[in-house]
């Protein structure tokens, strides 16, 4: 999204845009349980994806120093000005793959397909990517013993009666949910047995902006300004899940216009104009459960979710379309976005109500 929306506004006889990436592949991170599934996958040619002008580098940045970006083949890149948005770093525990890494997807894909009937497959994490992973598992796999472990509710994050759907949704496709934090113990002390764990807990980011010496929350995002730059160097802006923006949740809903906003500074910045402070406001959240069923959550823009939600097959043509818009605005590099409630606008939304 951020290149491709610089692209668009600036020059290109003036400005030389380069993109880096440590894979040649547009990952889909939304689509990652597919991955797991083997009902589908998540990449695209990271070329295909880019407007003309754009160049790409295939390459893992191992350093940010004084307007140079080290590779790990000890190539350096000088920039006048750069974006981070180098995400979010899936890792779980010693026996588990991560869902939300895409090599581990891709592994997670074949230890799945090799498991025989009756095998026992234990997805860790409540939240959205674990009921996904869970259900799209599920539905391709009846031979399976499925359990989703959360240390929290199911679909903690929606209205408590779309959060029931999703609990009914699961065990109609005979999911056995269980409250506890993995390793799960039996009674004997030892850890309940499974044949596969799948790690849907997606909080990790990239340490990047910390082993580069740059100011980072205790969670390793990069610290940023009203503005969305580097508190430390006003040549970086960051996005996406490394950047620690207040109030902002981890997902393509805030990736996105994060992104546009710091192009949208960055190409102010550069035509001498003065740059706008970020806001943005949410609309809901979106959870499929397989391939034909999934669940549609309206939110305040504050992100509290309201009454509002709708499930079954209108649900999951919704979502799909929903996942499809998403990789199609950032390859276009157009997008707009809600600002974030007042309090005043927020009484008089009436979605809100």
């Amino acid at each position: 999204m951020a290149a491709n929306r610089l692209r668009r506004k600036t020059d290109p006889a003036a400005t030389t845009i380069t993109l880096i990436n440590a894979r040649p592949d547009f990952v889909e991170r939304v689509r990652l349980h597919q991955r797991v599934a083997g009902t589908g996958d998540a990449a695209a040619p990271l070329a295909g994806k880019l407007r003309d002008g754009i160049a790409l580098i295939v390459g893992t940045a191992t350093r940010i120093g004084d307007g140079e970006l080290v590779l790990d083949d000890g190539a350096r890149i000088p920039f006048d000005r750069l974006i981070y948005a180098a995400g979010g770093a899936a890792r779980g525990p010693e026996g588990t793959l991560a869902v939300g890494d895409p090599e581990q997807a891709s592994l997670a894909r074949v230890a799945l397909a090799n498991l025989p009937r009756g095998a026992r497959v234990t997805v860790v994490g409540g939240g959205l990517t674990g009921i996904e992973t869970a259900s799209e598992i599920a539905e391709a796999r009846r031979d399976l013993h499925l359990t989703l472990l959360s240390d929290d509710d199911v679909a903690a994050s929606l209205h408590p009666t779309a959060a029931r759907r999703v609990r009914t949704e699961l065990e109609r496709l005979g999911v056995t949910i269980e409250r506890g934090s993995y390793p799960l113990a039996g009674p004997d002390g030892a850890c309940a047995p499974a044949d596969l764990v799948l790690w849907a807990i997606a909080t990790g980011v990239s340490d990047l902006a910390a082993r580069s010496g740059l100011p980072v929350n205790p969670q390793g995002r990069i610290e940023v300004d009203e503005f969305l730059r580097s508190a430390a160097d006003v040549r970086i802006f960051a996005a996406g899940d490394a950047a620690a923006v207040p109030g902002q949740r981890l997902s393509c809903q805030t990736a996105l216009p994060q992104g546009a906003h710091a192009a949208d500074n960055l190409a102010r910045e550069l035509r001498g104009k003065a740059l706008k402070p970020y806001s943005m406001g949410y609309t809901g959240q979106n959870v499929s459960i397989g391939r034909r069923r999934a669940v549609i959550q309206s939110a305040r823009r504050d992100d509290t979710p309201t009454r509002l939600w709708f499930g079954g097959r209108p649900g999951a043509m919704v979502k799909e379309r929903v996942c499809a818009l998403a990789a199609s605005a950032a390859g276009s590099g157009r997008f707009a976005w809600l600002p974030a409630p007042s309090t005043h606008s927020e009484r008089r939304d009436p979605v809100a109500r």
